[in-house]
């Protein structure tokens, strides 16, 4: 069982980050074409609004979450009646959800000239409605995706999206690229996502054809009482969330401006290209987690919470280090100079990148665990911190203040609690284990960053061969530094082994291969 939890993770993970690098290249295209055509205020207003609905979407908050560590269970006894039961929940939960959405979008309408500030920009308004039947629509079919997830077949979502995303991406540079008409490009985007979601739908009715069945039996009191216990909580923590993490935008807009939104955007989008990766793989393992924890026992899961830890540690960090020393050269050689955030801003944003990054191993069990309830108030003090903090700063510091209360709310509140409860209720180990594990992986960090960085400082031109030998050496040195130092660890060998039987899987199909062509 564990082999089938590995080998799933693999083929997620593959194709994941594959369709990932064609889409990454793509979506470079894209915005260099959207930037050059439309200028830099559409591109604060993209991510402002992009906020505005992650904010409505918070009437979701809970339901998926919550269903679908209800889900775990039933599907691992292939209990069909059941599944089936959650499932019909699910969708009428989204019914409402996207009702609510839309009411709520509609509400805005009237304050949307003082969340935008002055700009240029025409047709504000429709271009805020797109979004908002862009958001609402996805409500209808994506809820079936859950059990793809569930079952770990993640890659076949991820194939459909994939495609659908480089056709609309292809077609979305072409219409701006010659008719420079952003309401036609939100158009288009909206009506191939919808496409992508209702094929994708179809796809999961033909492989789980019981989902067409009646549903012949309640869910019991227990499961019901459950997730409406978890629910409850996610609620909490989807909103706490959103005011820590999805509100620099509109901050930003408000006191500064919607243009530094859109400078911030491009190193958003370089940043979240980053993490839209790491994703790929966190995703689909916390589904294997999620099924280990339904059953094994806690040292299990511990000893395998270790291993993700070290690997947690390993990705962020090195895409810290590659980020910090990159993405100014890069964004200057790309779009000028003039695009360019200060060194500052970019420490707080790389600090909060790592520090949120490093949260996703414990988050894991702990959501995979069922932990809702017991800290469903701690967002809303991180959140409470997080608004008073960057109001405050960004008055004095401008956009690091931001940035800078997203930091202090993260330390402050989450960095202590999550691991308290997972330590306390899924592992029952003492907790000072994991603060001197964070404490340890946390100097190791800053001591290669400062390594890397100061080698990286020798290149002084500034060129796109200088930037192609950073970059390099970005990549290159953290790595033989992490093996140098965890090479003999527990941790290490497990994922080597992990690593070392993928390779051999792929050299035995391409030797099947080549032997059958042959």
């Amino acid at each position: 069982m564990a082999n089938m939890r590995i080998k799933n993770s693999i083929i997620n993970v593959s194709a994941g980050l594959g369709s990932q690098l064609i889409i990454t290249l793509l979506s470079f295209i894209s915005r260099t074409v959207f930037i050059n055509s439309l200028g830099v205020e559409f591109l604060g207003i993209n991510g402002l609004f992009s906020n505005i609905l992650g904010m409505l979407a918070l009437a979701e908050a809970g339901i998926g979450s919550s269903i679908i560590y209800a889900l775990y269970k039933p599907v691992a006894e292939n209990n069909i009646e059941k599944i089936n039961a959650l499932m019909r929940l699910y969708r009428n939960a989204y019914r409402i959800i996207a009702l609510i959405v839309f009411i709520l979008g509609v509400s805005l309408l009237p304050f949307l000239k003082y969340i935008v500030g002055d700009t240029t920009i025409e047709n504000v308004n429709l271009i805020y409605c797109i979004f908002l039947l862009s958001t609402v629509s996805s409500y209808f079919y994506s809820y079936k995706v859950s059990l793809l997830n569930v079952n770990q077949k993640n890659y076949i979502a991820t194939g459909i999206y994939s495609l659908s995303s480089i056709i609309s991406t292809c077609i979305k540079i072409a219409i701006i690229y010659y008719t420079k008409d952003y309401v036609l490009y939100l158009i288009i985007d909206i009506a191939l996502t919808l496409t992508t979601s209702i094929i994708l739908s179809i796809i999961v009715d033909r492989i789980y054809p019981y989902l067409k069945n009646k549903v012949i039996i309640k869910l019991d009191i227990e499961t019901k009482t459950g997730i409406i216990k978890n629910m409850k909580a996610m609620v909490l923590h989807q909103i706490g969330g959103y005011a820590v993490f999805g509100t620099d935008n509109i901050i930003i807009s408000s006191f500064i401006s919607v243009v530094a939104v859109g400078l911030y955007s491009n190193y958003y989008m370089l940043i979240n290209i980053c993490r839209t990766f790491i994703n790929q793989i966190f995703d689909n393992i916390t589904h294997s987690i999620g099924n280990l924890v339904a059953e094994e026992n806690e040292t299990r899961v511990y000893s395998v919470f270790k291993v993700i830890m070290l690997f947690n540690f390993w990705i962020y960090s090195f895409f810290t280090i590659v980020l910090y020393i990159t993405i100014s050269p890069f964004i200057s050689l790309w779009i000028g100079n003039n695009f360019l955030l200060s060194d500052g801003i970019l420490i707080i944003i790389m600090l909060n990148f790592f520090v949120s990054g490093m949260r996703r191993s414990i988050s894991m069990v702990k959501q995979t665990s069922g932990i809702f309830h017991e800290d469903r108030y701690a967002p809303f003090v991180e959140a409470a911190v997080n608004l008073v903090v960057s109001i405050i700063l960004v008055q004095y510091w401008g956009i690091a203040g931001v940035f800078f209360g997203t930091f202090v709310s993260t330390i402050a509140v989450p960095f202590w609690i999550a691991p308290y409860l997972v330590y306390k209720k899924s592992f029952k180990v003492p907790l000072r284990n994991y603060f001197a594990k964070y404490a340890y992986y946390f100097v190791v960090g800053l001591a290669t960053l400062i390594i890397t960085y100061y080698i990286c400082g020798l290149i002084i031109s500034v060129s796109l061969i200088s930037f192609a030998i950073k970059t390099a050496i970005a990549l290159i040195i953290p790595n033989i530094i992490y093996v140098i130092l965890f090479r003999k660890t527990e941790e290490f060998i497990y994922l080597f082994r992990i690593v070392k039987s993928l390779f051999e899987k792929l050299s035995f199909k391409n030797r099947k291969g080549s032997n059958l062509t042959g």
